[in-house]
C-alpha cells in the first residue's frame, strides 16, 4: 500500500511538472525538449533538479522589491540615465540600434564626455586602483563577484579601511556564493570593525531555504569600483590575483580592465546602488552621489546590465544587434562560450555575408562542460568562416567585443547561458575609435599567444569525441 502511495506521488509530481514546463513561455522548444526528456527517463532524479534549476525565481518578492528600488533610482536622479538625444548626436546610424535596445533594457540611455583608459595588466590595474582608493575624500563603493584573501584581495581591503578610518564612507558588497571564503575571513571581520559598510548579495545563509525557494545558482556576477563618483573601474577582473588560488593549475587568469571618467561612471553608480538597496532598503537614496560632468573630447557610452530580474532573453537579444551590425571587422574574446542558437546563427550569419569575425578562447578551459559545449560548435562556425584561436599562456578571462574600429564592449558577461540568464552583469559598450584601437590591439596580443584552429583540425576529431561534445551541448539548457 505504501508502495502505491509513493508511486501516485510521483505520478502526480511528474505530471504537474511536465505539465510546468510545457506551458512557460519562455522556454525555447529544444530546452523544453530537454527537460522533458530528463523529467521521463530520469524521473526521480528528474524531479529534484527541476524544482532546484528549472526555474529563474529569487523567491517571494523579490523582484518586485528590486524593481521598485530601480524605479525609486531612476525617478531620483535621471539625469544619470543619459538621453536619446545623445544618441542620435554621437553614434553613428549604423551602429545606433544596440545602444537604443541597450537602453530599452537597463533604462541607461547614451551619455557624453567620457573618458578611459586601458589598463596594462593586471600589476598596474592593482596599483592604480589603491592609489585611487588612498586618494579618495567621500566615498568608494565596490561590488565583487569572487573577492579572495590573496594579494590583491587584503590589498584592496587595506586601502578600504584605511579610506574608513579617515572618514571616507565605503560600502562593500560581494556575492553570497562566489566570496563565500572572504565572508568567513579574518579580512571580512577587520573591514567591519574598521567601519566599513560589508553587504552580502544573494545571500545563502539559510542554505535549505534558498534550495526550498530560490536558485542556489542565481548569482551577482558583477564587477563594479566607483570612487568619489568620479571614477570607475570597468572590467572582467574579479578581487583577486591572476594565480587565482582556487584553481591554480589554469592560471593566470587574464582579464582586461578600464579606468574611467565621466557620466557613464554615474550609471554604474546606481547599478551599485540598487544591489546595496536590495540588501540594505533603509540606506538613503541621497547617500549615493552622482557625478554626471561632461568631460572635454570624451566619447559617448552607456551602461549595459541584466540579470535574472530583467527581460527574460535581454543579453543575447543585445549581443545580437551589436554584432548585426558589423560592416567589416568583429572580433570577440571570451572564457565561457555556451550560446544559444539564435546567438550562434547569427555570427555565422555575419561571416557569411564576409565580415571577418574573429573569436578567442583559452586552449585550456577551467569547466570540461564548457569546453565540450564550445567544441561542439566549432566545425559549424569554421565552414561559415569564422576564425577561432585558443588562447594558451592561462586562462583567458576578457570578455571584449569590437567592431569595425568603432565600438567597444567590455565587462562581466560570458557568452554563456548562464550570464545570458542567471547572473547580475554589468558591462560598458562605447564609441570611440581611439579606445576601440587600443583593445583591438590587446585582442592581437591574445592572438599572438594563441594557435589556431582549422577545420581539418576538427574533422579529425574522434568520433567518440565528437558524439561526447554534441551530448553535452545537448543538455545546456538544464546545465
Amino acid at each position: 500500500m505504501a508502495m502505491k502511495i509513493l508511486l501516485t506521488i510521483h505520478f502526480i509530481l511528474l505530471l504537474l511538472i511536465s505539465l510546468r514546463v510545457l506551458a512557460r513561455h519562455d522556454l525555447t522548444s529544444s530546452a523544453r525538449l530537454v527537460w522533458l526528456v530528463v523529467l521521463f527517463v530520469l524521473p526521480y532524479i528528474g524531479v529534484l533538479v527541476y524544482w532546484m534549476f528549472g526555474e529563474v525565481h529569487l523567491g517571494p518578492d523579490f523582484a518586485r522589491k528590486h524593481d521598485e528600488i530601480i524605479k525609486k533610482l531612476h525617478t531620483h536622479n535621471p539625469e544619470v540615465l543619459g538621453s536619446d538625444a545623445s544618441l542620435s548626436a554621437a553614434i553613428k546610424p549604423e551602429y545606433q540600434a544596440a545602444f537604443a535596445y541597450s537602453a530599452s533594457v537597463t533604462g541607461f540611455h547614451t551619455t557624453l564626455g567620457n573618458r578611459a583608459e586601458l589598463m596594462t595588466d593586471a600589476d598596474e590595474t592593482r596599483v592604480r586602483m589603491i592609489a585611487d582608493f588612498d586618494a579618495a575624500t567621500d566615498h568608494i563603493h565596490v561590488l565583487y563577484y569572487i573577492w579572495l584573501t590573496d594579494g590583491m584581495g587584503v590589498d584592496t581591503a587595506q586601502a578600504l579601511i584605511r579610506a574608513a578610518k579617515r572618514g571616507v564612507t565605503c560600502r562593500a558588497m560581494v556575492d553570497g556564493m562566489g566570496s563565500r571564503k572572504m565572508i568567513g575571513s579574518k579580512t571580512w571581520k577587520e573591514m567591519q570593525d574598521a567601519g566599513v559598510q560589508v553587504s552580502v548579495a544573494l545571500p545563502i545563509k539559510n542554505f535549505i531555504k534558498v534550495l526550498l525557494f530560490s536558485r542556489i545558482d542565481l548569482r551577482n556576477h558583477r564587477k563594479i569600483t566607483v570612487i568619489d563618483g568620479k571614477i570607475g573601474y570597468s572590467g572582467s577582473r574579479n578581487c583577486a590575483d591572476p594565480e587565482f588560488r582556487p584553481k591554480p593549475k589554469y592560471a593566470p587568469w587574464v582579464d582586461i580592465m578600464l579606468r574611467v571618467e565621466g557620466p557613464v561612471v554615474a550609471q554604474n553608480q546606481m547599478l551599485f546602488a540598487s544591489d546595496w538597496l536590495t540588501e540594505n532598503p533603509d540606506t538613503p537614496l541621497e547617500s549615493f552621489y552622482y557625478d554626471t560632468e561632461v568631460k572635454p573630447d570624451g566619447f559617448a557610452a552607456q551602461v549595459f546590465s541584466d540579470g535574472p530580474t530583467q527581460r527574460h532573453g535581454s543579453t543575447p537579444q543585445f549581443l545580437g544587434a551589436l554584432i548585426s551590425q558589423a560592416q567589416h571587422t568583429l572580433t570577440i574574446s571570451t572564457p565561457y562560450f555556451v550560446p544559444d542558437y539564435s546567438l550562434i546563427s547569427i555570427l555565422c550569419a555575419t561571416a557569411y555575408r564576409g565580415v571577418e569575425v574573429t573569436m578567442i578562447f583559452p586552449k585550456k578551459n577551467d569547466s570540461f562542460v564548457v569546453a565540450a559545449t564550445s567544441h561542439s560548435y566549432y566545425r559549424q562556425l569554421l565552414e561559415a568562416g569564422v576564425k577561432i584561436y585558443e588562447y594558451k599562456p592561462g586562462l583567458l578571462h576578457a570578455k571584449t567585443l569590437t567592431v569595425d574600429g568603432e565600438i567597444s564592449l567590455i565587462g562581466s558577461t560570458n557568452l554563456d547561458l548562464r550570464s545570458f540568464e542567471l547572473n547580475y552583469e554589468n558591462n560598458v559598450v562605447m564609441s570611440d575609435k581611439a579606445l576601440t584601437a587600443d583593445i583591438i590591439e590587446r585582442q592581437y596580443q591574445y592572438i599572438a599567444d594563441s594557435d589556431e584552429v582549422k577545420c581539418e583540425q576538427v574533422e579529425s576529431w574522434p568520433l567518440a569525441y565528437r558524439v561526447w561534445n554534441n551530448i553535452v551541448a545537448t543538455m545546456g539548457p538544464v546545465l
